[in-house]
């Protein structure tokens, strides 16, 4: 006869460890996906060598590859984070993965969370190299500035990924691709990336300056040349982070 399940509820796996499940699931999946890693890799290190090897960041520093590597590293993030992300769960709604994932305990929380862990994973990557190809480079970064960079990056990616998971849960992955696409253009453009916020249009310039963007790049740039904090950039961030991370824990649809 068989004999009754003695398995107890205590023995369920807890929220903690289904977010670091989730999260390596979603790492293995970035890094297994082809175009995610053309986002990821190729694009910045095409971007660390034009500006490099370029006027186009004269008067930010004495060296182009100190003044390019802060905005290089901010791409990275908005690659991953914001793009990345966004299209990879516009496209799982599709398909019905969110779906079956809305009959688990995850949860909308657990599966941002889980999606943060992935993106800070790949980030981690894109940090060592492009850090060490801008090293060999010629880059000087401040010492004293590293730590504080680490932390701008955490929250970076943070608000990036609410936001893309925000448009992702929100509207069609059409709609998703062209929004994520298009704001990449545009922030790495003039939303104060790889170019500091001071040297875009006066009449425009306020506005730049409240985006995450720019508060991430403008605070890698104070930290990596000069040593220093940006408060400003801090706060702008951890704003971000906040209200998205609650609009996509909110909002966010399944299907």
């Amino acid at each position: 006869m068989t004999q009754p399940s003695t398995q107890r509820p205590g023995n369920a796996a807890s929220q903690a460890q289904r977010i670091l499940c989730q999260g390596r699931y979603e790492t293995r999946a970035m890094l297994s996906n082809g175009e995610q890693l053309v986002i990821a890799i190729v694009l910045p290190l095409m971007a660390l060598f034009g500006l490099t090897f370029t006027n186009l960041l004269d008067g930010v520093e004495t060296t182009a590859i100190n003044a390019a590597t802060p905005g290089v590293l901010t791409l990275c993030v908005v690659s991953t984070a914001f793009t990345g992300q966004g299209i990879a769960t516009g496209f799982d709604r599709r398909y019905g993965v969110l779906r079956f994932l809305s009959t688990t305990p995850l949860g909308r929380a657990g599966l941002i969370y889980g999606k943060v862990i992935a993106v800070l994973s790949v980030l981690a990557i894109q940090v060592v190299v492009i850090c060490s190809t801008a090293l060999l480079l010629g880059w000087t970064p401040a010492p004293g500035g590293l730590p504080l960079a680490a932390v701008l990056l955490v929250l970076g990616a943070a608000a990036f990924t609410a936001l893309g998971l925000l448009i992702a849960g929100t509207v069609r992955p059409e709609a998703t691709l062209a929004i994520t696409n298009l704001a990449w253009v545009l922030l790495a453009g003039i939303g104060g990336v790889l170019f500091p916020a001071a040297s875009s249009p006066a009449f425009i310039r306020p506005v730049i300056e409240l985006l995450p963007s720019a508060a991430l790049g403008d605070g890698l740039r104070s930290a990596l040349i000069d040593g220093s904090a940006s408060g400003p950039s801090l706060l702008i961030l951890a704003v971000w982070t906040v209200l998205a991370g609650l609009a996509a824990t909110r909002y966010f649809k399944w299907n």
